[in-house]
């Protein structure tokens, strides 16, 4: 979408904000309202209602918004001193308008949680004399703009949701009721978002983590803390092998750190400043002060740090499978998306300058080969975050050894023709990175790998090496993650393969359904399992009343990729017909019990992401 087409929608979907704030005037004379902003594929408004809304409320209101768009009222814009806004408003009992406009005239700005200032009617100014009003019809609002000419010019919308929201917020203020909408220039547009928003429902993280159970939250234990089933840690633990045997393969070494540390340590790394806000502090019956650790690179200087180093030993490479902590907002958290504690594969190679690229290069085939396995590479586009340069203050470190790692990330790039896309401000407050943005089968973005230059933490602590001349040099840090959270990557494959995942990474991998309970078929059905399961594949044993059908029908809809029938006829010619999972593959006829297993172990030592039956 060109940037034309761009500003045409966002003037849609703020007038839409607009004549939602209309129809609600007109249905709830006494409502109050805060604000409302365009926001990703559509908008929202704030706002104080006597009652509670419904769905049937919701439809209610988006049929009124319908009647005001066939009105065709003028979107028509004028202005008034901060004064007259202030009395206009408060006659109108808009307590929450008067409250900005008192900030603005007040401190010339607002803040207003993540409200751009552009949605309440003030410019870049220190002071505000005036400020911009939109009137449609029986509604004016307090707003800059930009909006369509009048109300019949504003696409296609629909009403979504609604749900708390605190005002400006602040957890400590009242809660209002946040009325979500989307819209789109065409009723095309907006029926494709609507399918892939079902789409998106069924294929809900938590839907299906609580179906398939892998994962659970309890409130004894406290939001955003998940704990995960034994089928939940399968996938975990697989996960965490895989990344395991890659970093063996480039002499990563394992180093494992406490989950606590002394405020001081995250001072010196710039840390304690940067997550002021989200730490999570520790005090012993001795009254000494913790810090559950925001982040591992800090505790990872201390292990070089912890004995000479020569030039000879470099590179060293660090990792760990560990947890993080961070005191997100309650209104933050959600299923795995953000989560207060979450387990990351972290790693820091610490190395010579020279060494840099080839380091750099390393990490980036790492992260190549994992997502091609996944079968995710390709489809995803590169970051090259770098320093905002109007804004030096926010990072730390020398002028000279940023430009330096920038242009090394941008060699690398080069090198790998990942195309990587400048980004200014994107960068960490310790140097830049390359950050690779993936999209799931709905098109949905998440930022996972990254790799971060650091020249600043190694001088923080002072860290050292000799050098072949003898001369003491600081090293340089690199930052890597291979799949970010593990909470946030397992968010990301459960929602993409909607459940059915690659065979070395179902929690189930085989399921047998024998036809009856008789004594001698059940034997030979535990059998087949123990000569499975010696081989590490995961099989269950379906030993319900139920029907044959009924058990390969439970199979599927527990997305097991094999289902082996097991009646007299296997029992006897030790021969298996094996029923794939759909999607998984095509296989037709008999084999042997030892060849399909020796095929299963192979699709599962290989990570295959298909049956390698018929292959």
């Amino acid at each position: 979408m060109n940037k034309s087409a761009q500003d045409q929608l966002f003037a849609m979907r703020h007038s839409m904000a607009h004549i939602l704030a209309t129809a609600i005037q007109e249905l709830h004379p006494d409502a109050k309202f805060g604000v409302g902003p365009v926001v990703e594929n559509g908008f929202y408004y704030d706002v104080e209602l006597e009652k509670s809304l419904s769905s049937e409320d919701l439809e209610i209101i988006e049929n009124k918004m319908r009647e005001i768009v066939l009105k065709d009222f003028p979107f028509e814009h004028s202005t008034m001193k901060i004064e007259e806004a202030i009395k206009y408003f408060g006659d109108k009992g808009q307590k929450y308008k008067v409250e900005l406009l008192n900030d603005l005239k007040v401190h010339g700005t607002t803040v207003a949680g993540d409200i751009d200032r552009t949605q309440l009617g003030v410019g870049d100014e220190a002071k505000v004399s005036e400020v911009g009003i939109y009137t449609d019809g029986p509604f004016t609002d307090l707003c800059r703009g930009p909006h369509v000419a009048s109300t019949g010019q504003v696409g296609a919308f629909k009403l979504m949701r609604v749900s708390g929201a605190y005002w400006r917020g602040d957890i400590k203020n009242v809660q209002l009721q946040r009325i979500y909408g989307v819209g789109f220039t065409t009723k095309e547009e907006l029926e494709q978002y609507l399918a892939m928003v079902a789409e998106a429902e069924k294929r809900d993280h938590r839907k299906i983590g609580k179906e398939m159970d892998l994962f659970v939250f309890s409130d004894l234990v406290g939001a955003g803390l998940p704990l995960y089933t034994p089928k939940g840690t399968v996938i975990i633990e697989e996960l965490k092998n895989a990344l395991k045997e890659i970093g063996r393969k480039y002499r990563m070494q394992q180093v494992s750190i406490p989950h606590l540390a002394k405020i001081e340590l995250y001072e010196t790394s710039g840390h304690a400043q940067k997550f002021s806000g989200e730490l999570f502090k520790v005090k012993s019956h001795y009254n000494q002060e913790f810090i559950l650790k925001p982040v591992n690179c800090p505790h990872h200087t201390q292990i070089y740090a912890s004995r000479p180093r020569s030039y000879r030993e470099l590179p060293l490479r660090y990792i760990e499978q560990t947890m993080q902590y961070r005191d997100e907002k309650p209104g933050q958290i959600g299923g795995l998306q953000r989560t207060r504690g979450f387990t990351v594969d972290d790693g820091h190679t610490f190395c010579r300058v020279d060494q840099i690229r080839e380091e750099v290069s390393v990490i980036v085939r790492i992260i190549h080969e994992f997502y091609e396995g996944m079968g995710l590479w390709g489809n995803h586009w590169v970051s090259l975050s770098v320093r905002d340069s109007l804004k030096p203050d926010a990072y730390i470190g020398f002028p000279e050894d940023w430009e330096q790692a920038e242009t090394m990330l941008a060699q690398v790039s080069d090198e790998f023709e990942l195309s990587a896309k400048r980004m200014e401000g994107e960068a960490a407050i310790y140097g830049p990175k390359l950050d690779f943005m993936f999209k799931d089968s709905l098109g949905r973005e998440t930022q996972l790998a990254t790799v971060q230059l650091d020249f600043a933490m190694p001088k923080r602590f002072g860290l050292e090496y000799v050098d072949a001349d003898g001369s003491v040099k600081t090293p340089v840090m690199i930052h890597r993650a291979i799949l970010g959270s593990f909470e946030r990557f397992m968010m990301l494959i459960i929602e993409h393969y909607a459940g059915a995942f690659p065979t070395w990474l179902a929690p189930e991998q085989v399921r047998l359904a024998p036809v009856n309970d008789t004594a001698e078929l059940m034997a030979f059905t535990e059998q087949i399992r123990d000569e499975l399961s010696t081989l590490g594949l995961r099989v269950d044993i379906d030993s319900s009343a139920e029907s044959v059908g009924k058990k390969i029908r439970a199979a599927g809809l527990a997305k097991v990729p094999y289902t082996l029938v097991v009646g007299e006829k296997e029992r006897e010619s030790g021969m298996v017909a094996p029923r794939l999972r759909q999607g998984h593959g095509d296989f037709t006829g008999s084999l042997s019990i030892a060849d399909f297993a020796a095929a299963v172990e192979k699709e599962v030592a290989i990570r295959a992401p298909k049956s390698l039956l018929g292959a």
